[in-house]
């Protein structure tokens, strides 16, 4: 490959180890069973205590970050805290406007419309991170990525309640038909009745994938009085009164609405079909904001135009516009306008997750995380990589130097590692694999500015180096 670091290194005059920076930053503490909002504010309040040391890539390469799909401003404005030169972008980019722009980055932070693919990596000669401002992460080709030593955070949790919200407000609207009485008075047209319209209390729904997002929406269903049971593919301790079934057509056949939050994957793509939709009760309803490739929609369709189901509400889609203001047609999707023709039917734009409050904490999470791995070499939260943190340097330690060691899976290379660190004081060292692709930090005492370059050299010539980088 054609990455600056996976090329030979020349010697070059020996750099100046950058001085203590007024700056106030996280202190990494070892993994436990925190979540990660937890861990990272408990090392926010250890930081006042420890007083780490800032640190810096030995390069001096100011870090320039790509922002894409109208990012959080409080991201950019953390990001610029950290003296990074971010470009800000309102909408995605294609797969060939990537390719031009994406050589002088360092980072980059996309949601779900901007594609990652193999070909844009290969091209990011500089990339040393990705950040998705979302919970998916399938817009990434993460292995690839993983390869050419490239983390890939995302924010998992931060949006939970704001798609659970939307779910509880689409069983509302199904049940009482509001999308279709608001649309015949918009169009002049008084239609009062009750036929076909029920309240939400007594009702059973049926949640697929209990996680963040399906556990949050149990409670507030049972809120609403309504029975709730859920299927997934592992047990769950249910909360409230909520009850696992042991399989999915077990829910089917007994829910009167169906909601859908799993991840996207070989299993689950089109795991909702004519063959489950018939499992279905006669007059339930059929909600999806997980992944567009979950439901069959041309079954849908058929199932919505014979009344075996009585609505649905579809988020997400196989195929989505890139773009605001662009169409929603049979360009994008075969069906797409039978589907727009349809009674009680609710179709919204991949909005699950877009509230000011989930958006401005996405930007919180990732950007820290994103900060976190460019100053510190942290790895927590990644989904494609080993996860590798060290405690701080502290500020008292100023000839301190971390290495960053991304490298192949393979036997030895500790012992080459090692070998070159032998000559210094190795306070603190960590490393683990996933997959292909191993991870080393390692903290180095008493390393003088003339020792730096010839580190960095020799541990990029080791024979499984992918990626090394030197901070301090």
């Amino acid at each position: 490959m054609d990455h600056p670091y996976f090329q030979s290194l020349t010697m070059t005059a020996p750099l100046a180890i950058p001085s203590r920076s007024p700056r106030t930053v996280a202190a990494s503490i070892s993994p436990s069973s925190q979540t990660l909002h937890d861990r990272l504010r408990k090392q926010d309040s250890l930081a006042a205590i420890r007083q780490p040391k800032v640190l810096h890539p030995v390069e001096n390469d100011d870090l320039k970050l790509l922002l894409l799909e109208n990012i959080s401003q409080d991201a950019v404005r953390a990001f610029q805290a950290q003296g990074f030169h971010v470009d800000h972008f309102k909408k995605a980019l294609s797969e060939d406007e990537l390719v031009d722009k994406i050589s002088q980055y360092h980072a980059i932070g996309i949601r779900s419309k901007t594609k990652i693919t193999e070909r844009v990596i290969k091209a990011a000669h500089k990339l040393l991170v990705i950040g998705c401002f979302c919970i998916g992460t399938n817009q990434v080709d993460l292995v690839t990525a993983a390869k050419a030593g490239i983390p890939v955070f995302n924010s998992p949790f931060s949006n939970s309640r704001s798609v659970a919200e939307l779910v509880v407000s689409e069983l509302i609207a199904l049940s009482r038909q509001l999308v279709e009485r608001s649309h015949e008075l918009r169009q002049g047209i008084w239609n009062k009745q009750s036929k076909g319209c029920w309240e939400v209390r007594g009702k059973t729904l049926g949640i697929v994938g209990y996680g963040h997002i399906g556990s949050q929406l149990s409670v507030l269903a049972e809120a609403l009085g309504m029975r709730v049971i859920f299927y997934d593919v592992i047990n769950m301790m249910p909360l409230g009164s909520a009850r696992q079934v042991d399989t999915l057509p077990a829910l089917l056949a007994e829910a009167d609405f169906v909601t859908l939050h799993v991840p996207e994957l070989p299993e689950t793509t089109n795991m909702i079909g004519p063959h489950e939709l018939a499992q279905m009760k006669v007059g339930s309803y059929l909600i999806n904001n997980a992944r567009g490739h979950v439901v069959d929609i041309p079954a849908l369709i058929g199932a919505l135009q014979s009344k075996h189901l009585a609505g649905a509400a579809i988020d997400v889609y196989p195929q989505e516009p890139g773009s605001n203001g662009a169409p929603f047609d049979d360009q994008v999707n075969a069906w797409s306008s039978t589907l727009r023709s349809l009674p009680n039917v609710i179709l919204t734009p991949h909005i699950g997750g877009s509230t000011e409050e989930a958006q401005r904490m996405i930007g919180e999470e990732v950007s820290l995380a994103l900060t976190r791995y460019l100053n510190y070499g942290s790895t927590i939260g990644a989904v494609n990589f080993p996860e590798v943190d060290l405690r701080a340097i502290t500020a008292e330690q100023g000839n301190h130097v971390r290495v960053c060691h991304v490298h192949s899976n393979k036997p030895g290379v500790l012992k080459q590692v090692n070998e070159v660190l032998s000559p210094y004081n190795v306070e603190k060292q960590y490393s683990d694999s996933k997959g292909d692709v191993a991870y080393l930090l390692a903290d180095i005492a008493d390393v003088s500015p003339q020792d730096v370059n010839k580190l960095r050299e020799m541990i990029s010539h080791t024979s499984a180096n992918i990626l090394t980088r030197l901070l301090a």
